[in-house]
């Protein structure tokens, strides 16, 4: 397959980053690129599920070709730099594979190290009738090495008790806390500002969402923001080698990192360009990252118990021996 590189120019370029979109197949294109260059690697591959820009194979099929992307990612992730790989579900004949646990041996066997199963749940999604409905998927963040970039002051979190101090001890009567906030946990709720109560609960993109376009599997810009934040520097190269319609190149520039996206479908890489022109321009619908999830009022009528449904409500769940 030909390479193609599509470097747009706009006329106004009001972040500081370099970017880059590349149509092509990922393998053929990263072995074009030099060692060590990227901080970051974020992506979510293919899950095998025979959406229109992958051919369903084997598990086994799939995760073979799999790996050697994965090499080559690994080859061109720098010495102090992260993978984070998101992932769902397989499902055949009912049967759920879970890809994470799968991906983690290739990883592995390759010598990186995992620093956090990441839980990324969201309220919506297809409803399952022989099983319990999916609501989660993970994001495997692996290092290199030991010594890697972790900016923890960037996602730091309020302290639930930020005048709590110590009992006993030394520091007796000392605060306890760090006045820029605590460290979240590997299970973080994005539904109030800051994440306070620690879940990610980022919504998926469906068609209410404000980022939605026509791709099926389409990830919310802020699941990749808040990695890049914590896991790269200003200047930083970021690297998605399944890119989609661009969340992770936007997540990117608007962060002053630069990026490069390689994507097969060339429909997808039109709808990035336009992304892209949009944010430069101000006129991109985002979800902003701090923004609380949609709670429905009680008054709102499709919160309330429909009509239809009263009387096998109140029979099935109330006691009416006191009526």
């Amino acid at each position: 397959m030909k390479i193609k590189e599509m470097t747009f120019e706009f006329p106004e370029k009001p972040y500081k980053s370099d970017y880059k979109i590349i149509l092509g197949d990922a393998l053929e294109n990263l072995n074009t690129i030099e060692d060590e260059k990227f901080d970051l690697v974020i992506t979510s591959p293919p899950y095998n599920v025979g959406k229109e820009y992958e051919i369903k194979k084997s598990i086994e099929a799939y995760l073979l070709d799999q790996e050697k992307v994965i090499e080559e990612l690994i080859r061109v992730t720098s010495s102090n730099g992260n993978i984070c790989w998101q992932v769902g579900n397989y499902v055949e004949k009912g049967e759920i594979y879970p890809l994470d646990i799968f991906y983690y041996q290739i990883f592995k066997k390759h010598n990186l190290k995992l620093r956090n199963r990441i839980v990324w749940h969201f309220g919506h999604g297809l409803h399952a009738s022989n099983r319990f409905s999916g609501r989660y998927e993970t994001i495997l963040w692996f290092t290199k090495s030991d010594n890697y970039i972790f900016n923890l002051d960037n996602v730091r979190v309020p302290a639930k008790y930020p005048g709590k101090r110590h009992f006993k001890g030394p520091k007796k009567g000392e605060l306890s806390g760090i006045p820029k906030g605590k460290n979240p946990a590997d299970v973080w709720e994005i539904v109030k500002k800051d994440w306070e109560n620690e879940l990610w609960d980022i919504p998926n993109v469906k068609s209410n969402h404000p980022e939605k376009t026509e791709h099926p599997c389409q990830y919310p810009i802020e699941l990749v923001e808040r990695c890049v934040l914590a896991l790269t520097d200003e200047g930083s190269w970021v690297l998605d080698p399944f890119a989609g319609v661009g969340s992770t190149m936007i997540a990117s520039i608007k962060n002053n990192r630069n990026v490069i996206g390689i994507e097969k479908e060339k429909k997808y890489v039109e709808i990035t360009k336009q992304r892209i022109d949009k944010l430069f321009k101000g006129k991109l619908k985002l979800r902003p990252i701090n923004q609380s999830i949609h709670i429905p009022s009680p008054n709102d009528k499709v919160a309330a118990l429909p009509q239809e449904w009263l009387s096998t409500y109140f029979h099935k769940y109330c006691d009416l021996t006191f009526l």
